[in-house]
C-alpha cells in the first residue's frame, strides 16, 4: 500500500460513525466524520479528551472497524480486508506509537524493534541490523541491550518510534506521543518526529493536546463531539467543515 509523497489522499475516511455499547448505555463517539489527508503530509487531530481523536487512529490504523462508512488508505478499503489481511497492513504498512509505549518488558531495546520485522518474516540479520540503526538513529546506540524498565520515560517512547519505523511504513499514526512525558523531553520527542518525518517522507497523522506539536502540522482538525468542525491550515486558510451539528455524546 506504499504511495509516495505528492500522489494524492494517502487516507480518505467518509461519513464515519463508531459507538460503543456500556451497559444499556449506548456511546456514540464519531458521528459521521469525513477526513483526507495526502501522502506525505502531517496532520494533527486535536479536541476534548472523547472527542473521538483516538477512536479514528484506530480506525484508519486497522485496529478497529466503523459501525458506518468507510476508511480506506492508499486505495484499499479496510472494511475489504480480512483478518490476516489487516494484521498484515498492520504489520508492514503502518507504523504505531501510543501514549503508554506498549514496550515488551521482557525484551530489550533491540528485540522490541526488531519485533515488527520479526513478524513479517524478514530475514534476521536484515532486521537485526536495521534495528540498530534506528536506535542510533534515536539516540539509543548506547541502550540496546536495557530492557524497559531501565530506560526513562522519554528513552521507551524513543524505542517505540524506532519500532514504529522498523517496517518502512508510508503511514505513521501517534496517539498522544508525548502525553507521559515532561516539556524537555515531549519537545524532543516533537523534533525527532518531524526529522523522521522530513527524512522518510512518511505521512503523520498525531492526536495530541500539545500545541508544540499541532502548531507544525501542516493542517490541523478539530475535532467536537464525534464531528469534523474546522480543520486549519497555517496562515488562516481553513478546510471544509464534516457538516451536521454538534450533539453531545
Amino acid at each position: 500500500m506504499n504511495e509516495r509523497p505528492g500522489s494524492g489522499p494517502l487516507i480518505r475516511a467518509e461519513c464515519v460513525h463508531k459507538g460503543y455499547s456500556l451497559g444499556r448505555r449506548r456511546l456514540e463517539v464519531l458521528r459521521g466524520v469525513d477526513l483526507a489527508v495526502d501522502a506525505g503530509e502531517f496532520v494533527a487531530l486535536r479536541g476534548a479528551s472523547g472527542a473521538g481523536k483516538s477512536t479514528l487512529l484506530h480506525l484508519i490504523g486497522g485496529l478497529d472497524q466503523p459501525d458506518r462508512g468507510s476508511v480506506q488508505v492508499a486505495g484499499v478499503s479496510l472494511q475489504s480486508l480480512g483478518p490476516s489481511e489487516l494484521a498484515r497492513f498492520r504489520n508492514r504498512d503502518v507504523g504505531l506509537i501510543f501514549q503508554a509505549f506498549h514496550l515488551m518488558p521482557e525484551f530489550d531495546a533491540l528485540e522490541n524493534v526488531a519485533l515488527p520485522g520479526r513478524m513479517a518474516r524478514r530475514p534476521m540479520g536484515e532486521v537485526m541490523a536495521e534495528a540498530e540503526a534506528l536506535l542510533r538513529r534515536v539516540g539509543l546506540g548506547d541502550r540496546l541491550d536495557h530492557r524497559p524498565g531501565e530506560l526513562s520515560g522519554g528513552e521507551q517512547q524513543r524505542v517505540a518510534i524506532a519500532r514504529a519505523l522498523v517496517n518502512r511504513p508510508s503511514l505513521i499514526l501517534a496517539d498522544e506521543p508525548t502525553g507521559n512525558l515532561d516539556s524537555r523531553t515531549g519537545e524532543e520527542i516533537v523534533r525527532l518526529l518531524l526529522e523522521i518525518r522530513a527524512e522518510r517522507g512518511v505521512t503523520l497523522v498525531v492526536a495530541t493536546h500539545d500545541a508544540r506539536l499541532a502548531d507544525r502540522a501542516d493542517r490541523v482538525v478539530n475535532l467536537v463531539d464525534g464531528l469534523v468542525v474546522d480543520a486549519s491550515h497555517p496562515g488562516g486558510r481553513d478546510g471544509e467543515s464534516s457538516g451536521g451539528e454538534p450533539s453531545p455524546p
